[in-house]
């Protein structure tokens, strides 16, 4: 699967007590940004488009493919069709 452009990130100094990411944003090119987070009672990442006037480049950390969840990925895809 290829989503050129496609960034990851991470919010800055958040993570849930094991560690990992619980929140993911992205952005493909100069698209919007999008928040997404784990539904437990759909069992499915959603998403949601964030406000660009309520983003700083300071808040983000750009995360490695590996860490992200393969759940995550596969809704990734489905999101930024090509």
């Amino acid at each position: 699967m290829q989503m050129n452009g496609l960034r990851v990130y991470v919010q800055a100094l958040v993570t849930t007590p094991e560690g990992g990411a619980s929140v993911f944003y992205s952005r493909r090119g100069n698209g919007p940004y999008y928040r997404w987070w784990y539904d437990e009672q759909g069992s499915q990442w959603r998403p949601s488009r964030v406000n660009t006037s309520d983003v700083t480049s300071q808040m983000f950390s750009t995360t490695s493919w590996k860490t992200i969840p393969t759940s995550l990925r596969t809704r990734l895809g489905e999101h930024y069709i090509d």
